[in-house]
């Protein structure tokens, strides 16, 4: 089977949402690793190479003659097929995980203490850009890596530390998938609790601005029907608490003042290469530039350790105890010791400030009252960021006077790397990150 899918398999990736080569030509297509896990279902890792880069991405193919039309639209070659959207096939991954199996060069790990439900049948959830998310009945949810990068992940490495210090801010790892990459153990999958009663906090919050923009003029926020800003509070504090746990869990540092300078310049050449592409944010880059020369204020050290790295309200979820955080793997398209680097806390807080700009203000973009609602918009994100560094405060987050700099640094960092990415694939909402500028 193997030797004869490099050309249905070529043709195929390139058209899938976690393919991370789009809009190159991929010049070859070879099969590192085919292992056969169960009858009928066989785990593939493929290297696409493209301009001198080669990639590798993990695949479950299925074989089935004829093909039911239920796998029709994942379908590779009349016969074969992307077999994690096979729910009579995907049980093979729990099996060899409950059992802590060896599967040719496949590692399947099962979480100190965790009892497995072999029994749960799957189904392939979302349409992400990166992964693949397999969840087992009201249980599981396995996150499948398409993308393979040698190395633990990030995600594997927090979470499980976490767990195993009682976090209550994480959903309970159950086992994960391993291989050597380059003569480097590689995270495959990691699998945990199914949040099945939680909602996500980005859909919460859009409620409230719904409620606020369809209530009286001249309602304040706080008397909307879906007030947000307890929500804020209680995030920032639970925010507080997994950074406390972070530091606890992994080794911690300073960076000194000639690095702050270092960094500001990072981010002024950051700016330069966004206003070359965006010529609009060059008219408002003056408040960029304020914000960057304030850096040189910083005299002291600035305490780094392990963050979230790409934080923003999709990343968390509220269940009916408390806020669980989720996606700790950094920002996928970066190298994995970038993810992996300390870095200043304020980071995660400056993307949860962001986000709430964007909650308040993305339904703006085509609304016919956009210029009346404005007010209503910074009010709420205002309102509900207050809310959100309060309780970060009162959880034990360190945000001190002279933390304001960086922080207001960091935000307006983050709406750079906005802009141009709106610019590129939504510019409809290149008004969202714009409107930090002012």
């Amino acid at each position: 089977m193997t030797t004869s899918l490099t050309g249905p398999l070529t043709g195929w990736i390139a058209e899938q949402r976690w393919f991370a080569g789009k809009g190159r030509a991929i010049e070859e297509v070879t099969i590192d690793s085919d292992v056969e896990l169960s009858p009928g279902l066989r785990h593939l890792i493929v290297a696409v190479a493209q301009d001198g880069d080669r990639d590798r991405y993990q695949i479950l193919l299925g074989e089935r003659e004829p093909l039911p039309p239920r796998l029709a639209h994942v379908r590779v070659t009349p016969t074969v097929y992307d077999a994690a959207h096979d729910a009579e096939l995907t049980g093979a991954l729990l099996e060899a995980m409950a059992a802590n199996a060896d599967i040719g060069p496949l590692r399947f790990r099962r979480m100190d203490g965790a009892v497995i439900d072999t029994g749960q049948r799957s189904l392939v959830i979302g349409a992400e850009q990166s992964n693949t998310s397999l969840v087992f009945g009201d249980a599981y949810i396995m996150k499948l890596f398409r993308r393979l990068t040698p190395g633990v992940n990030p995600e594997l490495e927090i979470v499980t530390a976490l767990a195993r210090r009682g976090s209550p801010h994480v959903a309970q790892p159950y086992g994960w998938i391993e291989a050597d990459l380059d003569g480097e153990n590689t995270t495959l999958a990691i699998m945990q609790q199914f949040l099945s009663a939680a909602s996500d906090g980005w859909a919460l919050a859009l409620t409230s601005v719904r409620d606020l923009y369809a209530s009286m003029p001249g309602l304040p926020a706080s008397d909307a029907g879906g007030d947000f800003a307890a929500e804020s509070h209680r995030l920032g504090a639970a925010t507080a608490r997994v950074h406390a746990e972070l530091a606890a869990a992994f080794p911690t540092g300073v960076v000194e003042p000639p690095e702050v300078k270092r960094l500001a310049e990072s981010f002024r050449h950051r700016l330069d290469r966004a206003i070359a592409e965006v010529p609009a944010l060059g008219e408002r880059a003056d408040a960029a530039h304020e914000a960057y020369n304030r850096l040189a204020d910083i005299t002291g050290p600035v305490p780094v350790q392990r963050v979230h790295g790409d934080y923003h309200l999709g990343q968390v979820m509220r269940t009916p105890t408390d806020w669980i955080i989720l996606d700790f793997e950094g920002e996928p398209g970066q190298p994995l010791a970038e993810r992996r680097a300390l870095s200043s806390p304020l980071r995660d807080v400056a993307g949860m400030l962001r986000s709430f700009d964007y909650a308040a203000r993305h339904m703006l973009a085509d609304h016919p009252d956009a210029a009346s609602l404005e007010g209503r918009a910074r009010e709420w994100a205002d309102r509900n960021r207050s809310a959100f560094l309060t309780g970060y405060c009162e959880g034990g987050g360190r945000l001190h006077e002279e933390d304001a700099a960086l922080l207001h640094a960091l935000e307006l960092s983050k709406a750079v790397y906005e802009v141009v990415y709106e610019a590129r694939n939504r510019p409809s909402w290149i008004t969202i990150p714009l409107a930090a500028f002012l």
